[in-house]
């Protein structure tokens, strides 16, 4: 059993995120994490939070509950917050969607172990921003096992939408509803969206992002991924970059 002291603790750290019709979610944090991002140490402050289906809202039920949810089984997101996110004037943001392959083992078949490092570089040298990483949206919302399948699909000849699509599945079924409704809680002026597709800023604030433009994130272009990110641009709406490591995108 967790003790009252800390329960105390905890409950002080714990914020109920409620809206009309929607499912209450559990944001926790800042919790005080420094990281290790080229020769520096940089200081962000992490934040997870659980979509509360089937779950009390009440703080306390909640941690009463953490040892039957088992929640390793399942997948939460988080944000990693730099800087006076909240009052800050400029502030960039990036909705990361969770790549175990390329985030993880640096696979070359993607760019997004890229983006996610360029991101935090960008943030810093921004001085204020916010990456929130989107642990179910692995294979744009397919999940990892699938993810597998479409990667052998991929090695047959398929592109990554032809492969999502073969499988059953839309090309991109992400949503980005609850990681929206925690930034609105963070942050109430308008931010800047790091990406290189303009539909998805778009998208976004149609479901009530506050944003003002965006700024594209394009490099680690190679052979391996070439393919990958013609994709994007031409089915996916990217906007084209400019010739990186001698490779047309």
């Amino acid at each position: 059993m967790i003790t009252t002291e800390v329960k105390a603790l905890l409950k002080d750290k714990m914020a109920i995120l409620s809206q009309a019709d929607k499912t209450d979610i559990c944001l926790v944090g800042p919790i005080k994490l420094p990281v290790q991002l080229d020769d520096q140490v940089v200081h962000f402050n992490w934040y997870t939070w659980l979509v509360l289906d089937g779950i009390s809202s009440d703080k306390e039920a909640i941690l009463n509950a953490l040892p039957s949810l088992n929640l390793a089984s399942l997948q939460q997101s988080s944000v990693l917050v730099y800087g006076d996110f909240e009052h800050d004037e400029h502030a960039l943001i990036r909705m990361h969607s969770i790549c175990h392959t390329g985030d993880i083992f640096g696979s070359k078949r993607c760019d997004c172990g890229y983006q996610l490092r360029q991101s935090m570089r960008m943030i810093v040298e921004n001085k204020s921003g916010a990456i929130f990483y989107l642990a179910n949206h692995e294979g744009r919302g397919i999940g990892l096992f699938s993810k597998s399948f479409a990667y052998l699909l991929q090695q047959e000849g398929l592109d990554t939408v032809e492969a999502n699509q073969a499988l059953g599945f839309a090309d991109d079924i992400r949503s980005y509803e609850d990681p929206i409704r925690v930034l609105q809680h963070l942050r109430s002026k308008p931010v800047t969206l790091i990406t290189n597709n303009p539909k998805k800023l778009t998208a976004l604030k149609q479901h009530g992002l506050s944003a003002e433009d965006h700024v594209p994130l394009w490099g680690d272009v190679s052979d391996f991924n070439k393919r990958y990110l013609e994709t994007k641009v031409n089915k996916s709406g990217h906007i084209p970059a400019k010739k990186l490591s001698g490779t047309s995108i």
